[in-house]
């Protein structure tokens, strides 16, 4: 076999236990999961012919650029289906695919380096194999392992899973997906659920039912995380279908509105919504946007006024998130000290007035419609008037005027958030 192999790959065909006993001791040693092979003698000598039938696999494939076969990846799966009957986690088995590829790229490149007459054309043949059958084989390990874990954990545990997995693009998630009875789009929509003022304490089974039926009645994966500070409250983050269009005009697509509304309603108290939509692959920064967004937004009740809806700004009886297209203003606000304190001090004057904050906020969220603001504030028109007329004497600013709009609709969304 040697003597029809290139230097390199003959190269790596000498070192091939070797470096299966390296990845066997680098698990041990990074990965917390796996210190156990240290006293169990069994499992160690499974996970080290693992690691040398993966290698000569790869020497027999990569000098022809054949592709992996029915059996190994079958053989593959079966690796992974293992790991996840042993208990290890979805976090554990990322980190062990990264450090497998990261120790195979690291083996190839100490072989080349070895060669003197520099095996250029054998290492990009060896690269050209390992990259596309790389990926076929990180695939059929996450599918075997999904399918067990698909096996052990509840619903409402595996669509947590599968939201986790696509917000850090992970391969698991399109094994998890199909498992669920769920399609993975081009693109995703990652709304966020600010929900203050719960005690700080691990999600109960309240929280899990309601993670379990926004997944079941919207199709969509949902997780449930809690306020890292330990100042009670936390985020309901929902993993929605996007599209290109959203992307570009900063759209809400669905069923983030109706999956909010319900969120809202069975949640029972105040909450803030933001959404942003990005390629799959991108999602991590969507959730970093939405967050913000969220962060920004004025909470809602789950019914506003006798209308019945959480509203966004300018969209009266539209329920649903906001998205960066109606709190840039109060973002950049936020990225600037010195303006967010002189609006402040705005917010401050409005203190002193009967309920002119949340007076704004309706006349605002109704386009400046009077009888409709009074409705849901359910006070009479000549009452909003005076209220109105109130903010103009104590802050010099009159509410219907462009400029009054542009400062006090700022105000409130950033007392109000």
């Amino acid at each position: 076999m040697l003597a029809a192999m290139g230097s390199l790959f003959a190269e790596l065909a000498r070192r091939v236990a070797d470096h299966a006993r390296r990845e066997v001791e680098a698990y041990v040693r990074e990965i917390p999961e796996f210190a156990f092979l240290d006293g169990d003698p069994r499992a160690r000598a499974e996970a080290l012919e693992h690691a040398v039938w993966l290698r000569r696999r790869t020497l027999v494939l990569s000098p022809g650029n054949s592709a992996l076969g029915a059996d190994d990846l079958a053989h593959i799966a079966s690796m992974g289906a293992a790991r996840a009957e042993a208990g290890m986690s979805p976090a554990a088995r990322q980190r062990v695919l990264r450090l497998h590829t990261a120790l195979m790229l690291r083996e190839i490149n100490e072989a080349t380096e070895a060669q003197r007459d520099g095996g250029v054309d054998e290492l990009m043949r060896m690269m050209g194999w390992f990259a596309p059958q790389g990926e076929r084989g990180i695939g059929a390990y996450s599918q075997g392992f999904a399918t067990v874990l698909c096996r052990r954990l509840p619903y409402a545990e595996r669509v947590a899973l599968l939201a986790r997995s696509l917000l850090t693009h992970d391969p698991l998630a399109a094994e998890l997906a199909p498992a669920l009875g769920m399609e993975l789009p081009d693109h995703g929509a990652v709304t966020v659920i600010r929900v203050p003022g719960l005690p700080p304490a691990p999600p109960g089974p309240v929280l899990e039912g309601l993670v379990e039926s926004l997944a079941r009645t919207h199709r969509v994966p949902v997780v449930w995380c809690p306020d890292e500070t330990g100042g009670g409250g936390g985020e309901l983050i929902a993993v929605g279908p996007g599209t290109a269009e959203a992307v570009r005009l900063h759209a809400v697509p669905d069923p983030a509105p109706a999956l909010v509304r319900d969120a809202v309603q069975a949640l029972g108290r105040p909450c803030a919504a933001g959404t942003a939509t990005a390629p799959l692959p991108e999602l991590a920064d969507a959730l970093a946007l939405a967050r913000r967004i969220s962060a920004a937004a004025p909470p809602r009740p789950a019914a506003s006024g006798r209308s019945g809806h959480s509203l966004r700004p300018g969209n009266s009886g539209h329920p649903g998130p906001y998205t960066l297209a109606d709190v840039f203003v109060e973002l950049a606000v936020a990225d600037a000290p010195s303006v967010d304190a002189w609006l402040r001090t705005v917010a401050g004057l409005l203190t002193r007035g009967p309920d002119l904050l949340l007076t704004l906020d309706a006349y605002y969220r109704h386009d400046m419609n009077r009888v409709a603001a009074a409705d849901a504030l359910n006070v009479h028109p000549r009452t909003l008037d005076y209220r109105l007329r109130r903010v103009r004497d104590l802050t010099g600013l009159h509410p219907g005027s462009t400029h009054g709009v542009r400062v006090l609709s700022t105000v409130v969304a950033r007392a109000l958030a």
